[in-house]
């Protein structure tokens, strides 16, 4: 595993750190490797429960553009998805930016708690590119309609105050208080039984599945051209270079 993805257990508790904060905790191929892999199909028979934090004032700025504009793989479906159907509950402990894929990556876990500081967006349509389906999907269940086209449609990020105010993390505490915020929320789950804990979301992740049955392989077409156009290339490009992107519509 990557030495950017740091996982340790310590009794009831595993804890899955994004290591890489020159870089503003990008992921990059290696790192969604070892996202994917901190999150066995079966845990310990001692765990309870999951944590993912970050090193450094970022939590998470998504995908590695640089690594994306060299033709690297990027599969963070399939470290997302793994997270998300983890057999125990997640824990985001949220202490700064949560970008694009690093939002996708907070509201992945089941329990976001987030330093009042923290912004979190979908910065997508302002590079030309667009999220996979069950990534939208997963977006609009969780921030409700009116707050996943604001993020998506804008891209603009959102701060996590408002985020928990309107229900769709689950708290948002000053940025010296978010430690002892996020351990007072990790002993509840870790006290709870634990074939309670996997029952529930054993629930939760059958009940959320509903809408991968809606037909969509025309949105997922739709999807693919915008990520695969020269607006996303121009896009990345300018984001890297800092500057204005100049969209044409192909």
């Amino acid at each position: 595993m990557s030495d950017e993805i740091q996982v340790t257990v310590d009794g009831p508790v595993r804890t899955v750190v994004l290591n890489r904060p020159a870089k503003r905790n990008a992921l990059n191929s290696s790192m969604l490797e070892g996202l994917a892999a901190a999150f066995p199909d079966e845990p310990g028979a001692d765990e309870r429960v999951a944590v993912v934090r970050a090193e450094g004032p970022v939590f998470c700025a998504g995908i590695d553009l640089s690594e994306r504009m060299s033709g690297g793989s990027v599969g963070i479906e399939e470290a997302l998805h793994r997270i998300e159907n983890y057999p125990l509950p997640v824990v985001a402990v949220v202490g700064g930016d949560a970008i694009a894929g690093g939002a996708e990556l907070a509201i992945h876990c089941d329990v976001v708690v987030a330093a009042e500081t923290a912004r979190i967006g979908m910065s997508l349509a302002q590079i030309g590119m667009a999220p996979p389906w069950p990534l939208a999907v997963k977006l609009l269940d969780v921030a409700g309609p009116a707050i996943a086209r604001q993020l998506l449609l804008l891209g603009d990020p959102v701060p996590a105050r408002r985020l928990a105010d309107i229900g769709a993390i689950a708290s948002a505490v000053p940025a010296d208080e978010l430690d002892a915020a996020a351990a007072a929320v990790i002993e509840r789950l870790a006290a709870n039984a634990p074939l309670s804990l996997r029952a529930i979301k054993a629930a939760l992740i059958r009940a959320g599945a509903t809408r991968a049955g809606i037909p969509h392989d025309d949105v997922d077409q739709q999807l693919e051209q915008a990520r695969r156009g020269q607006d996303a290339r121009e896009g990345i490009k300018a984001r890297l270079e800092k500057r204005t992107p100049e969209f044409h519509g192909r």
